[in-house]
């Protein structure tokens, strides 16, 4: 059986057994994060997401009022496995490899964030919220290394999106080398970091 995506075994509803709230809750996230990435918001219906999850449609509104807020739902529990997985107030050498360990434990999670989110004018405010926390972060570390503050500025600002796109577009490769992914990436931010430096 594959592990579910934030570690727990992935187990079945056992027919006739009713779920606890919590399971439930969980069994629909999960449900609704999959139908979310594959089709985007607009093209994803409360029908879908029931069918995706094995229930019926009164069942999802006993959980979540609506759609807008089963998506909010879904990009919070997103946006907290990424934040559990990598932090929020200092990038290591150990950061890119979170990032993409999460993003592989979640892909459709990660997508749904990075990608969807951010397209959508009632929930881009996440992933804006991230992209600025990162950039603050990103700044502060490099302030140290780039004597030019709008070069500091310009390779703060790029950072956090490169990284992003890269994981993104490792997981729509099929996730070549997971060994190496990482490693690949963080080369891609040293050569910003190194262009920024450069006189």
């Amino acid at each position: 059986m594959a592990p579910a995506a934030d570690g727990e075994q992935s187990v079945p509803p056992v027919p006739g057994r009713r779920l606890r709230r919590a399971e439930r809750r969980k069994q629909i996230l999960d449900a609704a994060t999959r139908a979310f990435a594959r089709t985007g918001y607009g093209a994803t219906g409360l029908d879908d997401i029931a069918a995706e999850a094995g229930i019926s449609r009164v069942i999802l509104y006993r959980h979540f009022e609506s759609k807008a807020d089963l998506y909010r739902a879904a990009l919070d529990r997103a946006c907290t496995r990424l934040v559990d997985a990598v932090g929020d107030d200092n990038f290591t050498d150990d950061s890119i490899p979170a990032l993409v360990e999460a993003a592989a434990e979640d892909p459709d999670g990660f997508r749904l964030l990075f990608r969807y989110a951010a397209r959508e004018p009632e929930f881009r405010d996440m992933t804006d919220a991230l992209t600025t926390a990162s950039r603050d972060v990103t700044y502060r570390q490099l302030a140290k290394l780039i004597s030019d503050p709008h070069w500091t500025d310009w390779a703060a600002r790029l950072i956090p999106t490169v990284t992003t796109e890269a994981v993104i577009a490792w997981l729509d490769a099929g996730q070549p080398a997971p060994d190496q992914a990482a490693a690949r990436i963080a080369q891609a931010v040293h050569g910003v970091i190194q262009a920024a430096q450069a006189p």
